[in-house]
């Protein structure tokens, strides 16, 4: 059995429990309402890792990092929100951009392109990214955020060569699953885990039709509380 293991909170939000325990939340919107109750107070958080900036991934962030002083790493204009709104200094070492690696909490953060858009309350958040998160064994997760598909995720595939991939498949806002079964094809992936469907009625796209556009992948379709393997 895998020593990593990646946990669906609902929406976009995960916890990534690394080898030697170190807890990751990627996308922390723990008040979702698909988000177990017991999940919704963590006891440990060693890191965050931000996609971008709009609520629903941001979430509880400001919380968690009041209540555990943990790291925070995101695109630069995202970690000197933080800092401003915590009146202190920041931290150019949690701050990331794409095509550069950050190591925090024993982990490898690469950023990556993203096709989205990233504010919070009315201010400019930078760019959107993807995340390759790699742990101490090897292992790496892709996150790809809110996107669309794009041709340069055969680069992402080529370059960091994930042993998962995470993608939204909900629609409206992000890819569907017609697009994301591309997406899957352009990464070379063989298992996914689907995410950012279900929440609202608008977000109509289901796992089962991603299998069925992609039958040669791993679709695992995690319930929120529920974790595979890396």
């Amino acid at each position: 059995m895998s020593d990593t293991t990646l946990t669906w909170l609902g929406h976009s939000a995960f916890r990534l429990t690394a080898p030697g325990g170190a807890q990751i939340y990627v996308d922390p919107w723990l008040e979702n309402p698909n988000c177990p109750p017991e999940e919704r107070s963590p006891t440990r958080v060693d890191l965050i890792a931000l996609t971008h900036g709009h609520p629903d991934h941001f979430g509880q962030t400001l919380d968690l990092v009041d209540r555990f002083g943990c790291p925070v790493t995101a695109v630069h204009e995202i970690v000197s929100y933080i800092a401003e709104r915590r009146g202190v200094d920041e931290d150019m070492a949690e701050a990331g951009n794409k095509g550069g690696t950050v190591e925090l909490a024993g982990v490898q953060v690469t950023f990556t392109d993203a096709r989205h858009s990233s504010s919070l309350d009315g201010v400019y958040l930078g760019e959107p990214a993807g995340l390759v998160i790699e742990v101490s064994t090897g292992r790496k997760v892709y996150f790809a955020g809110d996107t669309c598909v794009f041709g340069d995720m055969a680069l992402i595939g080529r370059l960091y060569e994930p042993d998962l991939v995470v993608l939204p498949i909900g629609d409206h806002f992000t890819m569907g699953p017609r697009e994301a079964a591309v997406a899957v094809d352009l990464l070379g992936a063989k298992r996914c885990v689907p995410c950012h469907y279900g929440t609202l009625p608008i977000l109509h796209g289901t796992p089962s039709q991603l299998q069925e556009l992609a039958p040669d992948v791993q679709v695992i379709a995690l319930k929120p509380g529920e974790h595979a393997a890396v």
